[in-house]
């Protein structure tokens, strides 16, 4: 769970890269506040919610971890016992880790997960930022085991990072063919002449009873150029249906990579679909 945020940055115009690098972005940002006993258990909590949703898209990464910058906040004493916290977390995990020295933020250390994209070029998204002084400027205050008043320590965490940062590198990871259970259109549905859309339409209305995303192409095309568009927009499924189909309750269907599949039930490849959905496989014809 996280607060979706807008930020901005004046970004000089020369610096600016597609989706990659903006001047207003959105980011998952999210807080935890703990006592300094919990660091490293929730330090590890964060990276492994990262990597499992880095591995669900099918990306690698690598790991820096950003210690004390030149200018900072707070004591050393705090600072050392944050990286040696953050050490220990990367250590645990087993998660191979470059030291970025000096290029922590001012007012903590932290981690950065750097991901690749599908030219080698290496993004920075995720982040784990330990922070012990903003606790201090809000004044914040829990009581401990002692009775005493004592100051939280706070996470700062994204797992995206920017979001358009992190759709830039999907778009560019699957070349825009996106496995079935991430496309935004899962199935196109093609009547071969227009006698056949109010059967096309039963078939659409049975898929999003599945809640599978679905569009109907009924215009006036030959369905070769139907298909050959559907292709084109890289949708995983195509069904199509005409006489033959209408009469049996069954599609047509084509897959995005292995071409025709014959006839089918709706029943029948509607689990084939849900299971590719379930299960997250990664089906993209740039990751087999």
């Amino acid at each position: 769970m996280a607060e979706v945020g807008r930020v901005h940055r004046h970004e000089l115009s020369g610096a600016l890269h597609g989706l990659m690098r903006v001047r207003a972005f959105t980011q998952d940002d999210s807080h935890i506040f703990m006592l300094p006993e919990q660091i490293k258990d929730e330090i590890k909590g964060v990276a492994n919610l990262i990597d499992a949703m880095y591995k669900t898209f099918g990306f690698t990464y690598h790991v820096e971890l950003s210690t004390r910058p030149e200018k900072f906040l707070g004591e050393i004493k705090d600072w050392d016992m944050a990286e040696a916290a953050l050490k220990a977390a990367l250590e645990e995990l087993g998660l191979d880790f470059v030291i970025n020295e000096g290029d922590g933020a001012f007012y903590g250390p932290k981690i950065d997960f750097h991901l690749t994209d599908c030219i080698g070029r290496t993004w920075q998204c995720g982040t784990i930022q330990l922070d012990y002084q903003l606790p201090q400027r809000f004044e914040l205050e829990y009581i401990g085991a002692d009775g005493q008043k004592h100051r939280p320590i706070m996470i700062h965490r994204v797992a995206f990072g920017s979001i358009e940062r992190f759709f830039g590198i999907l778009i560019e990871q699957y070349a825009g063919a996106f496995p079935t259970w991430l496309a935004p259109v899962q199935v196109k549905v093609l009547p071969i002449s227009e006698k056949f859309n109010d059967y096309a339409e039963k078939v659409k209305e049975q898929l999003e009873a599945l809640d599978i995303k679905v569009e109907l192409d009924a215009r006036a095309e030959k369905i070769g150029y139907k298909i050959r568009e559907a292709q084109m927009q890289k949708v995983p499924y195509m069904f199509v249906v005409g006489e033959k189909e209408a009469e049996s309750g069954n599609v047509s269907v084509r897959e995005r990579q292995k071409g025709d599949m014959g006839s089918m039930s709706i029943e029948e490849i509607g689990k084939v679909i849900l299971n590719k959905i379930k299960t997250r496989e990664n089906d993209s014809p740039q990751l087999v």
